[in-house]
């Protein structure tokens, strides 16, 4: 049975929108009239959590994690059913939310990290200083690293502390952290897993003060906090109140970290909201809490298909948004979202209004009394907060929504969600009867996705990233995530690749790659250097490459080839990691024919492999389709070849 999308959301016990109070038409120019604040200027206070799901929250239906807080925050405000993300994973979607542009149009679409705006772009720091705004940013920024035209210091942000680089941020114990491009020392940590100091925690006291300092002066501040819990290596310290709670829980210890670090983001939410009262400014400051992108299936087992706490999986009904981080189906996109503002905003609302991360820009800029820059993709959603009569407008609508990342594109009309995947023909969904994505109407209904892919052609423009003047630091920042030390080889105890049955690799050369990542030294000869802890990878920080990826190997001389052994990366990461691939046989480098064999292999850290019926040939190619993880990229830390 197809489920629509109301009665998907209904069944979590909620209604839908509240309609404000009253209705009253736009001024005679049809342009938004500025908000009266009778307290001057609202502080404004948004906090992303990295990687939180649409269905992890109390407030959501969550029976695993408890987020007592940010429940009450959504009693006291509004919670958006269909709120989506700019994209479906980090640095893009932080690039829609700063610039208010869709992913057609932004600079940075890439999720390699250090991507950087371009040095003339405007963000929701550069336009609420222009009007009087301290303006502060604590946490992961990914849109742009040390020595780029995209550092936050050039785009508005009086301070930002955290981390530039995304990979920087996979680390809860790096040596140090960022202040405005200047190294801020973290004692005791090396890096990895283990330190003395927790860098939330100090990012989050950095917060505190800005909020003191601010609120002191009597200045309004916009406080932007895209913290990095539960992303990234999912470390909490043992001290944490939050891991008390689960800690003897009979879930896998990764799940029960991952749940401890919600509820410790979850507590220092209340702990600001005591704040903002103890400061005398609660009254007069706006709270928005979000997700950053699409839940991801961590965790994932027999009992559990769609990852442990089910984030795209509704937990009274059992029906889930199809896909995850990293694709463009609804599991993609879908995020929390709350607003709270005590007097303004009409507490325990539930809205279904749609919308997505480029309106943040121009709601905040309303909000502010701040006007918005004209080369913007998004609406502002003020009518729908306060209600039409305190915005003297209807709230507009979108005529569509965009997204594109890795090869992936999508245009929301309505109803009506339009998806084309990598290397493949558009897909159509009815969202209000389907909103599992299970039914393709694009055979039904040509005419919505002829006009749906001429609005998709319309909304992509060439990518323009911004530039680096030095990269330097940046690369320092990367290879802080260990303590300095290059990632590319595991460390600790890894898996081999058992040599029964196999070809000697001795005097095997790589003829051709697609792609391979230099700046980090995984290069296409790993992969056949008989080293587990090496890797080959493909191209991603210099310009993203995405599947089919290729590896052409001339073993030498003619063998008679049976089948491959494949060998994933052997650090705690998956990315790359391959799922399904073909491999090739021939006498050149040039012409294969038709693939040996078309394997699809499974998600372990052994070897693995995939047999077919004995072909002679000097030469092999290994054309990755897809990797586990969903995302553009291919790793191998081995291959080898069974034969003789």
């Amino acid at each position: 049975m197809r489920h629509s999308r109301r009665a998907f959301l209904r069944a979590a016990g909620v209604g839908l929108a509240w309609a404000g109070a009253g209705r009253l038409a736009p001024g005679r120019d049809g342009k938004a009239k500025p908000l009266r604040h009778a307290h001057g200027k609202p502080n404004i206070v948004y906090i992303m959590s990295d990687e939180l799901g649409y269905f992890e929250l109390g407030c959501t239906g969550n029976p695993y994690i408890r987020t007592p807080n940010i429940d009450r925050l959504a009693a006291e405000g509004t919670r958006f059913m269909q709120a989506l993300a700019g994209a479906p994973v980090c640095a893009p979607t932080r690039c829609c939310l700063m610039t208010g542009k869709h992913a057609g149009h932004t600079s940075v679409r890439r999720n390699d990290g250090g991507t950087p705006l371009r040095a003339e772009e405007e963000t929701v720091a550069s336009v609420l200083k222009r009007v009087g705004y301290a303006t502060g940013g604590f946490g992961k920024w990914g849109c742009g690293g040390r020595g780029s035209t995209g550092v936050p210091e050039k785009h508005g942000f009086d301070v930002f502390v955290g981390y530039y680089d995304q990979v920087h941020a996979h680390s809860y114990y790096p040596p140090y952290i960022v202040r405005n491009s200047e190294e801020l020392k973290l004692e005791g940590n090396g890096g990895g897993r283990a330190g003395k100091t927790y860098s939330h925690y100090k990012i989050m006291d950095e917060a505190v003060k800005f909020l003191r300092a601010n609120a002191g002066a009597g200045k309004p501040f916009l406080c932007y906090l895209p913290v990095t819990p539960p992303h990234g290596m999912f470390d909490i310290p043992d001290t944490d109140p939050a891991w008390a709670i689960y800690k003897d829980k009979d879930w896998p210890e990764e799940a029960r970290r991952y749940a401890a670090m919600v509820t410790m983001l979850d507590r220092q939410v209340g702990e600001l909201r005591a704040l903002l009262k103890e400061l005398g400014v609660e009254k007069n400051t706006v709270i928005f809490f979000c997700g950053d992108n699409g839940g991801n299936d961590y965790f994932r087992d027999k009992d559990h298909p769609r990852g442990f706490f089910g984030p795209n999986v509704h937990p009274k009904t059992g029906k889930a948004f199809r896909g995850h981080k990293g694709n463009l189906y609804e599991g993609g996109l879908r995020v929390p979202m709350i607003a709270h503002w005590p007097g303004r905003i009409r507490p325990g609302r539930v809205s279904d209004h749609l919308w997505y991360f480029p309106d943040v820009l121009p709601t905040l800029a309303e909000l502010a009394g701040a006007t918005a820059p004209k080369d913007i993709d998004g609406i502002s959603v003020v009518p729908e907060l306060l209600g039409e009569a305190a915005a003297g407008r209807k709230q507009a609508a979108h005529e569509y929504l965009y997204w594109e990342y890795g090869g992936w594109s999508a245009v929301r009309m309505g109803r009506w969600k339009a998806v084309r995947p990598p290397r493949k023909d558009w897909e159509l969904y009815d969202l209000d009867a389907d909103i599992e994505e299970q039914n393709d109407l694009a055979a039904k209904q040509p005419d919505v996705l002829a006009k749906m892919k001429a609005l998709a052609e319309k909304a992509h423009a060439p990518e323009v990233p911004g530039t680096f003047h030095d990269r330097e630091a940046h690369e320092r920042d990367r290879r802080a995530k260990w303590g300095g030390k290059a990632p590319a080889r595991a460390r600790g105890k890894v898996n081999t690749m058992p040599s029964d049955g196999l070809i000697p690799n001795k005097g095997w050369k790589i003829v051709r790659a697609s792609s391979e990542s230099k700046s980090n030294g995984k290069l296409a000869r790993n992969a056949i250097d008989g080293d587990p802890r090496s890797l080959w990878h493909s191209q991603w920080a210099e310009g993203l490459k995405t599947h089919p990826h290729e590896l052409v190997i001339d073993l030498g001389k003619e063998y008679e080839i049976r089948g491959f052994r494949y060998l994933p990366r052997q650090d705690t990461g998956w990315n790359g990691t391959l799922k399904q691939c073909e491999l090739y046989v021939g006498g050149s480098a040039t012409d294969f024919g038709a693939p040996a064999v078309k394997a699809t292999l499974k998600k372990l850290k052994t070897a693995q492999e995939a047999t077919f019926a004995p072909v002679r040939g000097r030469y092999v190619l290994l054309r990755t389709l897809s990797a586990q993880d969903n995302a553009p990229w291919a790793s191998v830390a081995e291959l080898g070849l069974l034969g003789k």
